[in-house]
C-alpha cells in the first residue's frame, strides 16, 4: 500500500528492496523541495533570510547542476551540458546560486525538473546495467570512483540539507511550515 501525505509526497516503501527505499527517499526528498518552492512568484523565489545570500530559486537551479553532476557527469561519464556547459565556473565558482535571481520561475522549475527527470532515466539505465555496486565512470579528485549506492544516499543528504534551508526560506516568505 502506497501513502500519499497532504502534499502529495509519496512515502518511500517502509518495507522496499535497498533500491526501491533509496529511489523512494530521494523522490520524498524532491517533493519536498517541490512543494516548498510551489505557488511562488519571482520576488517570493528570490527572497534570503538574515545575512545569507541563499534563496529558494538558488536551491532549484544548485540542485538542477548537481543532479546533472553526479547522474549525468559522474555516474554516466557524460560530458556538460547547457546550461553549464556555457558557464565559467572559475569566475563564479557559485554561478548556479547567483544567476538564479536572472531566470523565471518558470524557468528555474524547468531546468530543476528536467534535471530530475533526466536523472531517474540515467538511474534506471545504470540500474539495469549494473545495480547499486555499479561505479561511476568519472572518479573523485582522490580517483575513487563511487557506486551509484554511495551516489544515491550522498543526492538524499543534499536534498535534505537545502531542503532545510527552504523550511526558513519559506516560512520567513508565507509562514508555511512543515516537514
Amino acid at each position: 500500500m502506497t501513502n500519499v501525505d497532504e502534499q502529495g509526497r509519496l512515502d518511500p516503501p517502509i518495507a522496499g528492496d535497498e533500491t526501491a527505499t533509496l529511489l523512494g527517499f530521494l523522490d520524498y526528498q524532491r517533493a519536498t523541495l517541490a512543494w516548498k518552492c510551489d505557488g511562488l512568484d519571482a520576488a517570493g523565489l528570490a527572497v534570503t533570510v538574515g545575512p545569507s545570500p541563499m534563496t529558494l530559486g538558488g536551491i532549484l537551479k544548485h540542485l538542477a547542476y548537481v543532479e546533472h553532476g553526479w547522474f549525468a557527469r559522474r555516474l554516466h561519464g557524460l560530458d556538460v551540458a547547457s546550461p553549464w556547459d556555457a558557464v565559467d565556473w572559475s569566475a563564479d565558482p557559485d554561478w548556479d546560486w547567483h544567476s538564479a535571481a536572472e531566470d523565471t520561475p518558470e524557468q528555474l522549475r524547468e531546468l530543476w525538473q528536467d534535471a530530475v527527470a533526466r536523472s531517474r532515466s540515467l538511474v534506471a539505465e545504470a540500474l539495469a546495467n549494473g545495480g547499486l555496486e555499479q561505479p561511476s565512470r568519472r572518479p573523485r579528485s582522490d580517483g575513487r570512483a563511487p557506486s551509484l549506492r554511495w551516489i544515491l544516499c550522498h543526492m538524499i543528504e543534499e536534498y535534505a540539507r537545502h531542503n532545510g534551508h527552504a523550511d526558513l526560506l519559506r516560512e520567513s516568505i508565507d509562514g508555511l511550515t512543515g516537514e
